[in-house]
C-alpha cells in the first residue's frame, strides 16, 4: 500500500510538472523548429541551475546573518571549492559530449557505454581530488591572502565538502550525461528535492536550533555534503534502472583505459578552461582581500548574484552544448550553427532587461544578504558596474555552448581563459591599485630622455595615471570590461567555422568501437 501511494505521488508530480515542461520524447532537436526545442531543453536547466544555486545561496543568507567574519569566510570557500571541482569535471563535460553526438547518430548502446565510463572515472578522479584538496585547502587559503579571523572557517568548510567531494562530481556527472541524453527535466526535479533539504538542514547546523550543536560554517558544509549524497544515491539509482534517460550499466563499468583517452582527449581542455577559470577567480580573490573586509564579503555577495542572474545564459549555453552536439552527430551542421546563432541573440535581449531591473534596484538586492550598511553600499556599486553588460554574457555563453557541442572544447577553453586570465585580472590589477609614478623605473626612464620636451611631454600623461586610482572600484570596472570583450571574442572565432569539421562518432559501429577498440576515429584538432 505504501509503495502504491508513493508510486501515485511521483505520477501527481510528474503530470504537473509536464504542464510546464516537456520531455525529449515530445521535441525533435535535430529537426523542424529551432526556438522550441531549445526552450524546452534549457528551461529545466536553468530551473536546476537555479536550484543548486540555492545551495550557495542559502549558505550565504544564513551566515551573513550569523556574523560578517563567516559571510567572509564563505567568500573565499567558494572560489577554492571551483577549483577543486573544475579540475576534475572535464570528464562529465566529455560524457555528456559524446552522450549528445552518440544519441543524434542514432547510436543508444554507444551512449549508454559512453556513460557508465564517465561515472566510473569521475568517482575515481573525485576520490583523488577529495583527498588531496583536504590537505591542501589550508595552504590554498593563506596563498589568496585569507585574514586571521576568516581561515579557521573557510579552512574547517573546505575540508569537510573536501570529504564529501565524491558526491559532489556524482550529481555534476548525472546531471550532464542526462542532459546530453536530452533529459532535463529528471535532474531537475532530484535537485528540487536535495535543495529543499539543504535549505531545512542549514539554519539547525549553523545556529544550533533544537537539538543540533551550533557549528556556524562547519555546519552549512555538512548540510551541502549531505544533500549532495542524497543526490547521488537518487541520481544514480534513476540512471541504472534507465526508465529515463541514458541507462548505465555494471558490466560496462569496468575502467577501460582506450576509452579513458577518449575522455581525455575531449575532456582536458575543458577542465583546464574550468581550472583556468578557477584560478583567475581565486587571483581576483587575492586582489579583492587588499582590501577591508566589508569589500571582501560584498564582493562574496556580487559574485553570488551573478551566478544567480547569468543562470538564462549558461542554462541555454548547456541546452545549445547539447542540440549542436545531437545535430552535429545527425549531420545537421547548418542547423547546429542557426540554433547557436538564435540562442546568443534572445540571451542578449533578456539578460539586457535583467540588466536594466537589477541596475535600478542594485541596493535592495545586497540588503538582502547583509544587513551591514557598508556592505550593501559597496555591493550596490558593484552590481551597477556590471548590470550595463549583462547581455553580452548572454552572447559569451551561446557561443562557447556552440563550441563544446562540437567537440571544440580546446577553443572554448582558451576563449573562456582569455575573457578572465587575459582582460579581467589585468584590468582589475591595474584600475585598483596606484601605479606610481616618482621614484619608479619609469620616472627614471622619463628622466634619461636627453630631449626635455620629449621628456615633459611624456611625463605629464604617465604622472595623471599614477594618481588615478579607482581602488575597489576598479575590480569591479574589470567585470564589466571582461563580459563585453568576452562576447566580442566568442562570436569572432564561432564565424570562422573551423567548428564544423568535428564528429565524434565517426568510425564507431559498436560498443567495442566506441571504446576505442574498433576503428575509433579520433578527435579533430581545435583551431
Amino acid at each position: 500500500m505504501a509503495g502504491d501511494r508513493v508510486d501515485r505521488l511521483v505520477r501527481a508530480v510528474r503530470e504537473r510538472v509536464n504542464v510546464v515542461f516537456k520531455g525529449r520524447d515530445e521535441f525533435d532537436l535535430t529537426s523542424g523548429d529551432i526556438a522550441r526545442p531549445l526552450f524546452y531543453l534549457s528551461i529545466p536547466i536553468v530551473v536546476t541551475n537555479l536550484l543548486q544555486t540555492m545551495y550557495n545561496l542559502v549558505d550565504t543568507i544564513w551566515l551573513g546573518r550569523y556574523s560578517t567574519e563567516a559571510l567572509a569566510a564563505i567568500s573565499f570557500a567558494f572560489p577554492v571549492v571551483f577549483f577543486l571541482i573544475s579540475l576534475g569535471l572535464g570528464i562529465s563535460i566529455a560524457g555528456s559530449i559524446l552522450v549528445a553526438q552518440h544519441i543524434g547518430a542514432d547510436e543508444e548502446r554507444e551512449a549508454e557505454f559512453a556513460a557508465s565510463q564517465t561515472v566510473t572515472f569521475a568517482i575515481i578522479a573525485s576520490l583523488i581530488l577529495g583527498t588531496v584538496g583536504y590537505f591542501i585547502v589550508g595552504d590554498l587559503l593563506g596563498l589568496l591572502g585569507a585574514s586571521d579571523d576568516v581561515l579557521p572557517g573557510a579552512t574547517a568548510y573546505l575540508e569537510i565538502i573536501s570529504i564529501g567531494m565524491v558526491f559532489m562530481f556524482a550529481f555534476f556527472v548525472f546531471m550532464s550525461l542526462m542532459r546530453g541524453y536530452g533529459d532535463t527535466i529528471t535532474p531537475m526535479l532530484v535537485m528540487f528535492v536535495t535543495v529543499v533539504v539543504n535549505m531545512v538542514l542549514d539554519p539547525f547546523f549553523i545556529f544550533g536550533w533544537w537539538l543540533f550543536p551550533e557549528l556556524g560554517v562547519e555546519g552549512a558544509a555538512y548540510a551541502t555534503v549531505f544533500s549532495r549524497a542524497l543526490a547521488t544515491v537518487i541520481g544514480l539509482g534513476i540512471m541504472f534502472q534507465g526508465t529515463r534517460g541514458v541507462k548505465i550499466r555494471l558490466e560496462d563499468m569496468k575502467p577501460d583505459l582506450s576509452y579513458l583517452r577518449k575522455l581525455l582527449r575531449i575532456g582536458v581542455p575543458a577542465s583546464i578552461e574550468g581550472t583556468g577559470n578557477a584560478i583567475a577567480v581565486n587571483l581576483m580573490l587575492v586582489i579583492v582581500s587588499a582590501f577591508p573586509t566589508v569589500v571582501v564579503a560584498a564582493y562574496g555577495v556580487g559574485v553570488r548574484m551573478f551566478s544567480v542572474i547569468f543562470l538564462p545564459a549558461i542554462a541555454v549555453g548547456r541546452g545549445v552544448e547539447t542540440m549542436s552536439g545531437q545535430n552535429i552527430g545527425a549531420k545537421e551542421q547548418e542547423r547546429a550553427a542557426s540554433a547557436t546563432h538564435f540562442a546568443a541573440r534572445a540571451m542578449f535581449v533578456v539578460l539586457a532587461a535583467v540588466g536594466v531591473l537589477t541596475w535600478l534596484g542594485a541596493g535592495n538586492i545586497v540588503a538582502v544578504f547583509s544587513d551591514d550598511a557598508e556592505v550593501v553600499e559597496v555591493g550596490r556599486l558593484f552590481l551597477r558596474y556590471v548590470a550595463p553588460t549583462f547581455g553580452f554574457t548572454g552572447i559569451f555563453h551561446s557561443y562557447k555552448g556552440g563550441f563544446r557541442g562540437a567537440g571544440k572544447t580546446m577553443t572554448a577553453a582558451l576563449i573562456s581563459i582569455a575573457m578572465l586570465g587575459a582582460i579581467r585580472l589585468p584590468v582589475a590589477l591595474f584600475a585598483s591599485q596606484s601605479l606610481g609614478y616618482e621614484g619608479s623605473w619609469v620616472a627614471g626612464l622619463v628622466d634619461a630622455i636627453p630631449f626635455d620636451p620629449l621628456a615633459a611631454l611624456l611625463s605629464a600623461p604617465i604622472e595623471a595615471v599614477a594618481v588615478f586610482e579607482m581602488g575597489y572600484e576598479g575590480i569591479w570596472l574589470s567585470f564589466a570590461v571582461s563580459n563585453v570583450a568576452g562576447a566580442a571574442l566568442a562570436f569572432a572565432w564561432y564565424m570562422r567555422g573551423t567548428w564544423r569539421d568535428a564528429d565524434l562518432t565517426e568510425g564507431a559501429t559498436g560498443v567495442g568501437a566506441a571504446a576505442g577498440t574498433d576503428g575509433e576515429a579520433e578527435p579533430t584538432t581545435d583551431d
